[in-house]
C-alpha cells in the first residue's frame, strides 16, 4: 500500500462495486478534488461483471490504485448473490429481498476503513443511497454514521483525532438523481454494471430488482442507459 503523503492530492479510498452508483460517487470524489484509490471485493459474486466493470472504471477515472480483494462469502451463503439460489424477478417489493447479501456494507467498510488506515487516508467513498434501494438495512443514513462512530473508536487514527470521513454524496438522491449526476459528470453509464443475473452472452436481465430499479431511474430522468438489455 502507497502512503497518501506521496501525491500532491489528498486520497480517498473509494468502495468501487462496478454498479452505476459506485461508479458516480467515484467520479463526485475524483470532481472534488481526491486522488483515488479504488476497493473492489471479490465476494464469489454469482457473476464476474461487476468486477470487470469497476476495472474499467477504475481505468478511466484515473485511480492512482485499484485493489480487487477476494473474500469467499459463498462459504456463508445465505443470499441469491452468493448461493444456489434463484435471483427474484417478480419486481421490488417491501421487504428485505434474498438479494441482501448478510451484512455486507458492513463487512465491506470495515475492509475499506482498514485500507484507508494503512494509506493514511481519511476521507471514504461509499455509492449507498437511502430512496431508490431494494430495501437493504445498510443503505440507510444512521448505518452510515453509526460506522463511522464504531470507525473513530477502534481505530488508531481515530482514537489518536484523526477520525475517518465516509462520504456518501447520493444518500439522498433518487435513481434518476443518480443518472442525471451520470450524465452531468460526463461519465459513460455503459461501463458499469447493476444486473445480478446476466446472460451467459452478457446481456442484463432487465428483470432483477437491480436492473429495475437501473431502468426507472434512466426512464424517469428522459435519458438513454447505454447496458444492453435483453428485455425492457
Amino acid at each position: 500500500m502507497t502512503d497518501s503523503s506521496s501525491y500532491s492530492e489528498p486520497v480517498a479510498v473509494v468502495l468501487l462495486s462496478g454498479g452505476l452508483d459506485s461508479m458516480v460517487s467515484a467520479a463526485i470524489a475524483r470532481e472534488r478534488g481526491f486522488a483515488i484509490h479504488a476497493l473492489t471485493i471479490d465476494y464469489g459474486q454469482r457473476h464476474r461483471r461487476e468486477i470487470e466493470a469497476a476495472q474499467r472504471i477504475a481505468s478511466t477515472l484515473g485511480a492512482q490504485q485499484h485493489i480487487v480483494l477476494p473474500l469467499d462469502l459463498r462459504k456463508f451463503g445465505g443470499s441469491a448473490l452468493t448461493a444456489d439460489i434463484a435471483v427474484p424477478k417478480a419486481g421490488v417489493g417491501d421487504d428485505i429481498p434474498i438479494t441482501y447479501v448478510p451484512a455486507r456494507n458492513l463487512i465491506f467498510l470495515a475492509l475499506t476503513v482498514g485500507c484507508a488506515e494503512a494509506a493514511g487516508a481519511h476521507d471514504i467513498f461509499i455509492g449507498v443511497n437511502a430512496l431508490d434501494y431494494s430495501g437493504y438495512p445498510d443503505c440507510r443514513p444512521e448505518f452510515i454514521a453509526s460506522f463511522a462512530e464504531t470507525a473513530r473508536l477502534g481505530t488508531k487514527e481515530g482514537v489518536e483525532g484523526r477520525p475517518f470521513t465516509i462520504h456518501a454524496p447520493l444518500q439522498h438522491m433518487s435513481k434518476a438523481d443518480i443518472a442525471r449526476e451520470a450524465y452531468r459528470l460526463g461519465l459513460d453509464t455503459g461501463m458499469s454494471w447493476s444486473c445480478y443475473d446476466p446472460t451467459p452472452d452478457g446481456l442484463a436481465c432487465g428483470e432483477c430488482d437491480s436492473c429495475r430499479l437501473r431502468q426507472k431511474g434512466f426512464a424517469d430522468a428522459g435519458l438513454e442507459d447505454r447496458v444492453a438489455y435483453i428485455s425492457g
